[in-house]
């Protein structure tokens, strides 16, 4: 089985707005939403046609609040090809991420628990394909575990950070795998401990060879944090795919005390990330309290592990 590499992306296209359902997974993109959109070039004299995507998110509250995301910002995943003459047609609503025809058979009917494992050699060894979920202790990775799942206490959840200290698979329609792994951040676990955390999950990283895609949470309804950068650079560095996924998008800081909205974490994130990256990730906005992208994260699921299935 072969891994998912990141996907190049056309350097330029027509401009495009899309206005997304509230009440569906993905945002369709009509042919009447395709307009030209010309800016100067700084290198050429001729005009450099861009693309700007515009998501409307229902929040909690019932408000409509718009994500403007650039062409070369989308994540095109394998399996599909974008171009003028194959134009996109969905795109996940509160994320980047373009769907593809291999986002089947997404929803979850049946999850249990397998096994808790010290180091990858340890780990189940039937093949099935796995989706590793990681993040900052505290991050709500077990919250958005249950969520998916739609169990509340199939992975336990607790206030005190740093409870996951091994590898936690949990067998998904016995056919696929997710992978609840130690958070990292978490400053009063004795370093001994922390040290051992980090080793067997790097080896995970590297020598799991039924790893999909690790999926790296990071809580949105505080700013931006360096480690989250270190983290997400050492996985790009090792060309391991990763999605990000942004949780606690549910909650809102009083502006009044210097708080921003989750969005605006979010695109500080993104800030951050052009720093060190070349091409974005996918990502996709959650909130375990109203489920706010679990279909959307099922489905990206789906489309990756069908197409590492066929190849």
């Amino acid at each position: 089985m072969m891994r998912l590499l990141p996907i190049s992306r056309p350097p330029s296209l027509c401009a495009l707005t899309i206005r997304s359902s509230t009440s569906a997974s993905a945002t369709t993109i009509h042919h009447n939403h395709l307009h030209l959109s010309s800016s100067p070039s700084s290198s050429s004299s001729s005009p450099v046609q861009t693309i700007s995507i515009v998501h409307q998110i229902q929040q909690q509250e019932n408000r409509n609040l718009l994500l403007h995301i650039p062409l070369e910002k989308l994540f095109v995943p394998p399996g599909i090809e974008l171009s003028l003459e194959n134009p996109i047609t969905r795109i996940l609503r509160g994320s980047n991420i373009v769907l593809s025809p291999y986002a089947k058979e997404s929803q979850i009917s049946e999850a249990v628990f397998v096994k808790s494992s010290k180091g990858t050699e340890d780990c189940p060894s039937d093949g099935f394909p796995e989706f590793a979920l990681v993040g900052r202790s505290n991050v709500g990775k077990s919250s958005l575990l249950n969520s998916l799942v739609r169990r509340r206490k199939l992975a336990l959840t607790s206030k005190k950070p740093g409870k996951t200290q091994s590898i936690n698979h949990f067998l998904i329609n016995n056919s696929w795998y997710l992978v609840d792994l130690p958070g990292y951040g978490y400053a009063t676990a004795p370093q001994t401990v922390r040290t051992d955390w980090d080793d067997f999950t790097k080896d995970y990283f590297l020598n799991r060879k039924t790893l999909v895609s690790v999926f790296l949470l990071i809580d949105a309804s505080i700013p931006a944090k360096k480690i989250d950068i270190e983290y997400a650079t050492w996985l790009t560095q090792q060309q391991i795919p990763m999605t990000l996924i942004f949780t606690k998008c549910d909650k809102r800081k009083k502006q009044k005390n210097g708080g921003k909205r989750a969005e605006e974490n979010v695109e500080d994130f993104h800030v951050m990330m052009h720093e060190y990256f070349q091409e974005a990730p996918p990502w996709i906005m959650t909130s375990s309290v109203t489920n706010q992208g679990r279909d959307e994260i099922l489905l990206h699921i789906a489309q990756l592990r069908n197409y590492w299935l066929k190849h």
